[in-house]
């Protein structure tokens, strides 16, 4: 029975996010919402400039359809699923409102860094007033182990800082044709085997939900990418894959879960730090992505060594937690 709702859960997802793209990618060309190429990024990807972008609400919409259903079938619409929604939706809402910026107004960064970090932070803490309102643990368990500790009022620290960071991390990560989807697909299927295990349906039902949301959305966005999910998409799951780990308290095991995000984002830290203090860099470009493009790699080339390091990542995050 639980094998069944998985599969149809991943299905229905799926199938959601394909069927909306021919309507959506049409729609957001006529609107001329398409993406403005950096001019200090690749050269290479400057023939992408005009690609629809802000197709992140169809993985959006998917989600939540395919979510309710599905929960509605074999479980209830608990507190965790309500959180999963709301900073899944908060983040994207927000992602959105940076796209039309950049897209409508014509103003390539979008909003201010503050602007954004503000938006990150109100979500965060709301996130976590309600956690706590409803008696969900604030301990942090070491992955492996039956060892945990209680963080008490630090915990919102971290809530704050997983938020923030995490999707942050995701969104430099959508840098090329398919390597967010692919990655994040991998990421969160990794969340639903671990979810599943400790029999949270729900947590379960979600994470499947966006496996089979962004494996849809990736028909299109593949290379050449008809569509970008933009900051709509990326913020949204960067929220979703923190919250899921937060609410299954594998926030540390997120780190590697997670590692192609955290690789992408330390690569970004060691660049400016290293061209702040020394006027050198480690890399041709960061995030990392364009650094192996600058050095000959296909794009191609670079998104599936990508997706082969998360699932390495993914499995041996399942190991240690399951067989461990």
């Amino acid at each position: 029975m639980l094998e069944q709702a998985i599969l149809i859960t991943i299905a229905m997802g799926f199938l959601i996010s394909v069927l909306l793209s021919p309507l959506i990618i049409p729609f957001l060309r006529r609107l001329k919402f398409g993406q403005s190429i950096r001019e200090e990024g690749p050269k290479s990807h400057q023939k992408k400039s005009g690609t629809p972008t802000m197709g992140g609400v169809m993985i959006i919409f998917a989600i939540i359809i395919t979510t309710i259903v599905m929960t509605g079938k074999y479980s209830q619409l608990s507190v965790e699923m309500y959180l999963l929604l709301f900073v899944t939706v908060g983040y994207g809402l927000l992602g959105f409102l940076d796209d039309f910026i950049k897209v409508v107004m014509k103003r390539n960064l979008g909003l201010t860094s503050r602007q954004k970090l503000l938006g990150q932070v109100i979500i965060a803490i709301i996130f976590y007033i309600v956690y706590t309102q409803y008696g969900f643990s604030t301990d942090i368990g070491i992955p492996g182990t039956n060892f945990s500790f209680d963080l008490g009022w630090g915990y919102v620290v971290l809530v704050i800082f997983m938020l923030v960071g995490g999707s942050n991390a995701v969104n430099l990560t959508d840098g090329l044709d398919g390597l967010l989807s692919g990655t994040a697909a991998i990421a969160f299927g990794a969340f639903a085997v671990l979810a599943w295990n400790q029999s949270q349906l729900d947590v379960a039902i979600f994470s499947v939900a966006v496996v089979g949301a962004v494996l849809g959305f990736l028909v299109f966005n593949a290379h050449p990418a008809k569509v970008f999910m933009g900051d709509t998409g990326s913020l949204a799951l960067g929220g979703a894959i923190v919250t899921i780990a937060i609410l299954t308290k594998l926030e540390i095991l997120l780190v590697l879960i997670g590692g192609v995000f955290v690789i992408e984002t330390l690569s970004v830290i060691i660049q400016v730090i290293s061209f702040k203090t020394t006027g050198k860099r480690i890399f041709k470009m960061s995030p990392l992505h364009h650094h192996y493009e600058l050095v000959g790699w296909s794009e191609w080339r670079v998104v599936v060594t990508f997706w082969t390091i998360g699932l390495i990542f993914a499995v041996l995050g399942i190991y240690i937690e399951v067989w461990l």
